[in-house]
């Protein structure tokens, strides 16, 4: 399933390298095919919506945006104690995604001169989820209470239609909650391109986040500029660090509960002690006996996953910072002390009782996290990922004056006489 390898230095960075390599090339094929269902969509709206929702889903739903009462009524009709986890899980979200938010400013000088920043939210958000084996209502809650404390007038919510035309009802459940404003039964990259463009009954969105399948993910790749998005997402991945100090039923654990995401997930184990992932090993082996996607598991493990025994932690410190994981769990003993030194991973795990899954519902922090890579310079999603900002100037004529001739000289410099003159001009006889 997963060889263990000893790290040398050069072995272990060349099985890594390996594996990045499983984000690949984006398919040419699904390229084109995007590209020519946005197109569509751009020029014949919703009837060419309806059309690839026929092709793609079966039927398409004779009403397609979902109403308020059916909201409700999804909320109503729940498990009552899913509906109480998921209001315990939105006050977590909402704790702690309501302490990024910024303040407009004005800083006011002592020569009349104004400057300012002022911070407001984008005005509509399309949000995409996926409703079929892939349905997570945990997603709604991560992507809209964001977007609702950021001040986002309206979040639009496409999701496709199930076989018989409905909507998936713990999809509706966490909609209402998490207080989105309009569903529309529709998926696919026809779904992002009518968000991104408008049709005669969706409206136009600022930008689209939410995850999806690779049709959905390239579509907001090319629509990028038309509309904002929140990031191509790569397949899932974790890295654990451990030492002696760790449980291998828990280091098992948590591997797998990443690889049943997808074939194309990487679960990585790094150790300073063989024998702990010789366990592990066993654990894994032990433990996915049990488990309903064994074999999604077993695949991603087998072609994705990696089990590296590092000389020291400051090795495996370094290889985590190059890795840049999604996920970084860091079962060490006084795992506080290395939180410092770990510069790059979209979300950190400290301990043994703070596994990935937490944070994937529960805790607050996002679960929208940069992949393949890319926590090196992306951020996880959260309320700054909804707002814009503007800044803005008042001179009074004094203060321009005093300003003159710096302006005009690096004007003159960049050879731009027209800059210059619009400062001149102001001054001249």
């Amino acid at each position: 399933m997963i060889d263990i390898t000893i790290a040398d230095g050069i072995t272990e960075k060349t099985l890594l390298q390996n594996l990045r390599q499983r984000s690949g090339e984006i398919d040419k094929k699904v390229t084109t095919a995007v590209t020519d269902i946005l197109e569509n969509v751009k020029v014949r709206g919703d009837e060419a919506v309806r059309e690839y929702t026929v092709k793609f889903d079966g039927r398409c739903p004779e009403q397609t945006e979902i109403s308020r009462q059916q909201m409700e009524e999804a909320v109503a009709q729940a498990d009552p104690r899913f509906v109480q986890a998921l209001r315990n899980a939105m006050e977590n979200i909402r704790a702690f995604h309501s302490r990024q938010k910024q303040q407009s400013f004005i800083d006011a000088q002592p020569n009349g001169v104004l400057m300012g920043q002022r911070i407001r939210g984008l005005k509509r958000v399309g949000l995409y989820v996926p409703g079929g084996t892939a349905a997570y209502p945990s997603s709604v809650l991560m992507n809209a209470i964001p977007a609702k404390i950021a001040g986002v007038e309206e979040v639009i919510m496409v999701t496709p239609p199930l076989k018989d035309g409905s909507a998936n009802p713990d999809i509706l459940t966490a909609a209402a909650l998490a207080g989105v404003d309009r569903i529309f039964l529709m998926g696919g990259a026809q779904a992002v391109g009518a968000l991104a463009y408008g049709t005669e009954t969706i409206p136009k969105v600022d930008k689209i986040v939410g995850p999806g399948n690779i049709y959905v993910a390239t579509a907001k790749r090319i629509l990028y500029g038309t509309v904002d998005i929140d990031m191509i997402a790569g397949p899932s991945e974790i890295l654990v660090m451990a030492d002696s100090s760790a449980n291998p039923k828990f280091l098992a654990a948590d591997l797998m509960s990443q690889a049943e995401h997808d074939v194309l997930a990487s679960s990585i184990l790094l150790t300073t002690d063989r024998a702990v992932a010789e366990a592990t090993l066993l654990e894994l082996k032990r433990q996915m006996e049990t488990l309903s996607r064994k074999e999604i598991i077993e695949q991603s493990l087998t072609n994705y996953g990696a089990m590296i025994v590092c000389r020291n932690i400051d090795e495996m410190v370094a290889l985590a910072n190059e890795l840049a994981p999604e996920h970084l769990e860091v079962m060490l003993e006084n795992p506080m002390s290395y939180l410092g030194r770990l510069d790059n991973a979209g979300s950190v795990f400290l301990g043994q009782y703070a596994p990935e899954p937490l944070g994937d519902y529960y805790a607050g922090p996002n679960h929208v996290l940069p992949t393949s890579g890319t926590a090196r310079f992306f951020s996880p999603l959260g309320v700054d990922s909804f707002i814009k900002k503007s800044s803005y100037i008042y001179y009074t004529e004094d203060a321009l004056l005093k300003a003159k001739e710096d302006i005009v000289c690096i004007a003159e410099r960049e050879q731009l006489t027209a800059h210059a003159n619009s400062i001149k001009v102001r001054f001249a006889d």
